[in-house]
């Protein structure tokens, strides 16, 4: 099973601000969407809360410490791992992980793939994407999208695999 983090971020690496999406960026939606679509997605209980609702057409695994929680429609984990042998053990191909900062952390040593959105602005966030080595990742995929009246700001996305892997 392959592993995928589905992130955006600003040049900073912002990912949130106020436990929201600090943009509003059409392209990266619609892209968000097609990828997804079939899948399991794992996410974190705060991300979870900002989309209020399980996401339809998609497996949604929250992760949260907080046993008693038990959203409608989805699934729950103590822990990433967890999380991910879940997936696996439903027979998903590819999962994606989603967020928030925490789990992406958690995640990204695991991680075969990053659909990597780079947002070509520096935003008032709160929230970001951790640190990695960029040298164990190479660019397969790369394309621009100009900002326009669905885009806030201009972004590329981008598809990363892991070298050693």
């Amino acid at each position: 099973m392959i592993i995928s983090l589905l992130v955006a971020m600003d040049e900073a690496r912002g990912i949130g601000k106020a436990g929201k999406l600090p943009w509003r960026l059409s392209a990266d939606m619609k892209r968000f969407r097609e990828l997804t679509m079939g899948h399991h997605i794992i996410v974190g209980r705060k991300t979870f809360e900002s989309i209020g609702k399980p996401l339809p057409g998609r497996d949604m695994i929250v992760v949260t410490r907080d046993e008693s929680l038990k959203p409608d429609g989805c699934l729950t984990a103590s822990y990433v791992e967890a999380a991910i042998a879940l997936a696996r053990e439903r027979g998903e191909t590819e999962v994606f992980v989603c967020g928030g900062a925490a789990i992406y952390a958690q995640a990204l040593n695991a991680a075969h793939r990053i659909y990597l959105t780079q947002v070509h602005a520096n935003v008032d966030a709160d929230t970001f994407f951790p640190e990695f080595d960029a040298s164990i990742w190479r660019e397969t995929e790369k394309s621009f999208q100009q900002a326009d009246e669905k885009n806030q700001y201009a972004l590329t996305f981008k598809v990363l695999e892991r070298n050693d892997q």
